[in-house]
């Protein structure tokens, strides 16, 4: 049931330049999106980011794509990031365990979402880093993830099971850095 910081990627998807603006409450969304990176490359958790047809919604949005190395990007033009198989050939796309983010809730994110499911992953929704264009198609998409079986988590509950425990310098360094 937990999340495992050996078992476990960070999947970002689809937070690019030109669909951000219409995402309802976008900054808190890109937020919580950089701080789960940021967190994960401390600990050395993979990240993957998808990006939709790029060449119509714009690349990754630039604060995100500054953390992250070339070979973890991959594009996509079906919806669900599974569809391709690009997903699962990417650094860390072997892993058990999917923490997920990004958007649209309702469309990319939970198709991928379901897809990852099929394919017998685990997988973990962080809810404030994902969002929609209306509130109400991602609160129908976070309940309907959860019925199917992926289960909806805060931040906090992913970076506190990657740690495991307290007491060590590194728990001291990201509890300085990331949640006080």
């Amino acid at each position: 049931m937990l999340m495992l910081s050996d078992r476990s990627v960070l999947l970002l998807v689809d937070l690019q330049e030109r669909l951000q603006p219409a995402i309802d409450d976008a900054a808190t969304v890109l937020e919580a999106c950089l701080w789960l990176t940021r967190v994960a490359r401390r600990l050395e958790v993979p990240v993957i980011c998808t990006e939709q047809y790029p060449k119509g919604l714009g690349p990754t949005m630039p604060a995100l794509r500054e953390l992250l190395p070339d070979e973890c990007l991959v594009e996509k033009i079906h919806f669900s990031a599974v569809a391709e198989q690009g997903l699962f050939r990417a650094p860390g796309g072997d892993r058990a365990q999917f923490v997920v983010a990004g958007t649209e809730a309702h469309v990319c994110v939970q198709q991928t979402v379901f897809d990852l499911l099929a394919a017998g992953r685990r997988v973990f929704v962080v809810e404030e880093a994902v969002g929609s264009r209306r509130k109400s198609d991602k609160v129908l998409a976070l309940d309907r993830m959860r019925r199917h079986g992926a289960d909806i988590v805060s931040r906090e509950m992913v970076v506190f099971e990657w740690l495991r425990q307290a007491g060590s310098e590194l728990f001291r360094e990201i509890s300085r850095e990331f949640i006080r």
